[in-house]
């Protein structure tokens, strides 16, 4: 019976092994110098903990055995949060801005090939052999697009790959795209709105110029709701300046009432300055921006007023905030009661002492969870430590 006991437990112990990517708990700097010594690349998951399709991939891509079997025989792998301790530098260095994005980083610290998002698996093992191809790196496929590459179908895969993170080189690699496109489809509709970012861009005059062609793939309200975002999107960029994290009030009022009216104008900076406030740490201002715009939350949706609840759940220790906090919680759960605003509920409730109602909608949560066959394993965390 022992050597069956100890049989089966090395056995259970190589499948664990064997299944999934494996990420070094380490700082960067040790892992650049494993990857330096062992002549490897860096993987870097790049994510940050509100983000739903890096939930995802961990979730349902990471854990695979082909998955792990190739990244771990081929990379030193690290998981870093961008928003936390040593992720914040990192995110600025490597140009993160979208969520997840996945760096392939050699010894030195150079990163030589990205992309980002939700990727399935065969795509991803394939996203990391081509890392390896020095052909088929991103800084190669740079410098071919630099020696003139026409290829319609490189130059959109080239402008898939940098749109997120290098705008202005995506802008160039998209405009020799379009220089030979008479008639967009539909994927050439969504590249165009994906680039054009800014009034100030080759792009945007294209966007004016082809809205007969767009308006075949969207309604025009669309259309006209999507360029006054970019027009928004290009003032908001001149009025914030993000060294100094101070607004030119007059001047965003100024340039969106050419567009928009006073009152919404004043609204969306309102909303601006707290995401920024947020994103900024600046708790206190945040908290007193959002209190001002949700006075009243009758226009605001389920998922709106959910995400508000979880930010000040996240952030927030005023007790006073924390109660209307939960009165939007309750609210959420009126208009669309599901596992994810229950659970934030449920949070609320424990942060403010409240363990009854908490211990209630923690129950709820993972019932809804369950049915719905989305996972509630923090949410059952929660309810054991009640």
């Amino acid at each position: 019976m022992k050597k069956i006991t100890l049989f089966s437990s090395l056995f259970i112990g190589a499948l664990a092994l064997a299944q999934g990517i494996k990420f070094e708990d380490s700082n960067f700097a040790t892992i650049l110098a494993k990857a330096k010594k062992e002549n490897k690349l860096v993987f870097v998951d790049a994510y940050a903990s509100w983000c739903g399709p890096c939930k995802l991939m961990a979730k349902n891509i990471f854990p695979l055995q082909t998955v792990g079997d190739y990244y771990n025989s081929h990379f030193i792998n690290a998981k870093i949060d961008m928003e936390k301790g040593e992720g914040v530098e990192l995110a600025k260095k490597y140009n993160v801005k979208a969520f997840p994005t996945y760096l392939f980083i050699d010894g030195n610290g150079e990163a030589i090939h990205r992309t980002l998002g939700y990727v399935e698996e065969k795509d991803f093992i394939q996203f990391a052999k081509d890392a390896e191809d020095p052909t088929k790196r991103l800084t190669s496929l740079k410098q071919q697009f630099e020696k003139g590459e026409k290829n319609p179908e490189f130059l959109k895969n080239l402008a898939i790959l940098t749109i997120y993170n290098d705008a202005d080189f995506s802008g160039r690699v998209l405009n020799r795209y379009f220089e030979q496109k008479t008639n967009l489809d539909q994927e050439d509709v969504q590249l165009l709105l994906a680039g054009a970012q800014s009034t100030d861009t080759p792009l945007y005059k294209m966007f004016q110029d082809k809205k007969a062609d767009i308006v075949k793939f969207i309604p025009e309200d669309n259309y006209n709701k999507l360029d006054k975002n970019i027009k928004l999107n290009t003032v908001a960029k001149k009025a914030y300046n993000p060294d100094t994290k101070i607004w030119d009030d007059n001047y965003f009022m100024t340039e969106t009432q050419k567009f928009l009216s006073k009152e919404e104008a004043g609204k969306i900076l309102k909303r601006m300055k707290a995401n920024r406030a947020l994103k900024n740490k600046d708790i206190p201002a945040y908290e007193k921006l959002i209190m001002e715009l949700y006075e009243d939350t009758s226009a605001a949706s389920s998922e709106e007023l959910n995400s508000l609840a979880w930010n000040f759940f996240e952030n927030v220790d005023n007790k006073a905030s924390l109660a209307k906090a939960i009165i939007w919680a309750q609210e959420s759960v009126k208009k669309d009661q599901n596992y994810a605003n229950t659970d934030t509920l449920a949070n609320l409730y424990n942060k403010i002492g409240d363990k009854k109602n908490a211990k209630i909608w923690a129950q709820k949560s993972i019932e809804l969870a369950k049915s719905s066959k989305q996972d509630s394993s923090d949410t059952e965390k929660l309810l054991k430590s009640l």
